[in-house]
Formats: C-alpha cells, structure tokens, sequence
C-alpha cells in the first residue's frame, strides 16, 4: 500500500470532489478512490469532450462503479454552480482536472486560454472562502514546453508552445500565488504523457490510443514529423496513485511536483512498441509535423521520489499491453471492430 494506515483512514472518512472526473485521467483517479474506500466522492464534469468531436471514454471505467459516487453534469468554471455544490457537499478535498485539451486550443487558442484561467480562478477564490480543505491541482508538462534542458526539474523554465500550455503555466502561478497570498492548501501535481485505459483517440488527440485505432481499424500507423521528438510516458495509476499521496502530505503544501517515469521515448520508438504488440509489420506513414507539438521531453523525478517515495510501477511495454487489451474491447463493443 502506498499509503500509510493513518493516511488511509483519513482519506476513507473524507468527502472528495473530482473536477473532470469522466476524463481520462479523472476518471481512472475516480476508480483508485473507489478502490480504497474514499466515504462520498462526487464527480463534476461538462462532457467538453463529446461538444468537440471526441468520446467521454472515461464513462468506461466510471460505469462500471455505479452507487460509489455522484455524478454532476456542470461546469467547474461557474462560480455560483461551484459555490452552491460545495456548500452542499461539505468537500475535504479537490482534485482538480477540468480542462479544455491541447487539440481544441489549436483551433481555439483565446477561448481554451480563458476557460482554462476562469476554472482555477473559480476555485483558488472559493477556496480562500474556505469552501474546501485541500485542492491537489493537475497541472501538465506542456507548462515546460520543449526541453531548454535535461532531465527537466520543476524550476525549469516555462515556456509553452501553445494557449493550451500558457493556460497551464497561467493556472499554476495563479494557484500558487494565492497560497503565498492567503495560505490557501494547494498541492500541484505536474504530470508528463499518461498512457492508458481511457483516453480520448479523436484526430490530434493522444498518440497512442490514435495509432492502437488505426492498426484495428486496418490503417497505417502515423508519425507527425520525423518521429524522433521525445516524451516521457507514465501509466495513469502510476500518476494516480501519486497523486492520492500528494493530497495525503500536509507537507506538500505550495509544492510542485514532476510525476514521470523518468525515461526519455522517441516517438518512433513508441510506435514500433506498438506495431509489435499488436502484431502489426505493415507501413507507417509520415506527416508534417504537428504545430505547437513539442521537441523533447523528459522529466527528472527527483522530488517526488524524495517527497513521495515515487516510483513508476508500470513499464512502458506493460502499460501499452494494458492499453491495447482496453482498446480492443471498448471499440469491438462501440464499432464492432474485430479483435
């Protein structure tokens, strides 16, 4: 167990809200708080993904709990729906997910940039109203943009390549400054490249679950650019579960944390795991590369082995094989595509 007897106690007997709770990673978050026994979990979450093209793939993992937590259709970023949920619910935690994603803010950067901004002011201000105990805000390594210098570490410089990352950037210095401000409890998590069973596969979306679908649905494999940009993926429970420990440290108060597998991918490389995997020796096509897509990537996972006891569990052959397996039955169910 990652957590301590007295953490999980304390977590059991909490009330937790998880904001953007039917996403990818809010919902495989949802599904570990389930497991451990959390006693009143509430999801809010506006179904974004399903207005831009995309499929709410998280309500997978969240229907299989039904009875273990309340699900809410509404948007994080309004004050008055927040303030009356949580005046309602009495929340110890949140965990902060909600999003507008990096595909949107490619066609829409000013209004990705604002929504964003607006969902972490809503909260930041109702936690200094004292509506909440603890907020354990996801941030992302697209705050970093491309590596000036590696592995990076939470000082590296942030300098992001599109409206999604500046929103990112912006969400966590505004967090930030209302803890040094007005002590308000905030832990941020900054995750690099989750993989696993969940996430949305719609064009420009994600690498892996986009190339998983083409090779079930027949098609070429695809490499944006010239496949030798880098990432740094992590299985989602391995971030979860990183995360759940975050909120249970009252010393983590302020603090940013890198949560990575600490090993650097080419995408190529990525892709050809993938092709085996799944049995797949057929072409891969090049395309252009991608605009805002960033060169490298790499995290050092120093702090949160230091301050968490982290370390990945899952390799990234082991996740794939997970995420594959996932793949192939929601989308036979959905599509009938064949195994």
């Amino acid at each position: 167990m990652y957590l301590t007897s007295r953490e999980l106690e304390d977590l059991r007997s909490s009330s937790i809200l998880v904001t953007g709770g039917a996403g990818f990673i809010g919902s495989n978050l949802v599904e570990e708080l389930i497991k451990l026994g959390v006693r009143e979990i509430c999801v809010v979450d506006n179904f974004a993904l399903e207005k831009i093209g995309g499929r709410q793939r998280g309500m997978h993992i969240l229907n299989k709990y039904p009875g273990k937590f309340k699900l809410i259709k509404g948007d994080a970023s309004n004050y008055l729906f927040m303030l009356d949920l949580l005046k309602r619910k009495r929340v110890d935690y949140v965990f902060n997910l909600a999003i507008l994603p990096l595909p949107l803010a490619l066609k829409r950067p000013l209004y990705v940039f604002n929504k964003n901004l607006k969902i972490v002011l809503t909260l930041a201000e109702l936690h200094r109203k004292d509506q909440f105990k603890v907020m354990l805000h996801f941030s992302s390594s697209e705050a970093y943009g491309s590596s000036v210098r590696v592995p990076m570490n939470e000082d590296h410089p942030l300098q992001p390549s599109t409206s999604y990352g500046a929103s990112k950037a912006a969400q966590d210095l505004l967090l930030l400054s209302y803890h040094n401000n007005y002590g308000n409890d905030v832990r941020i998590i900054r995750p690099f490249n989750n993989i696993g069973p969940g996430q949305n596969d719609f064009s420009y979306s994600a690498v892996v679950p986009r190339t998983i679908r083409r090779i079930l649905m027949g098609k070429e494999p695809e490499i944006f650019g010239d496949g030798y940009q880098t990432r740094d993926f992590i299985f989602v429970k391995d971030t979860c579960k990183a995360a759940i420990k975050m909120a249970c440290n009252d010393s983590l108060k302020g603090h940013v944390v890198n949560v990575a597998s600490g090993k650097e991918t080419r995408i190529r490389d990525l892709i050809s795991t993938i092709c085996k995997l799944m049995g797949y020796d057929g072409k891969i096509t090049y395309r252009p590369p991608r605009p805002g897509d960033v060169r490298r990537h790499y995290a050092d996972i120093t702090k949160a082995r230091k301050l968490l006891s982290f370390e990945p569990e899952t390799s990234l052959e082991d996740a794939l094989r997970i995420t594959i397996n996932w793949y192939r039955e929601v989308w036979q169910k959905e599509e009938g595509i064949e195994r």
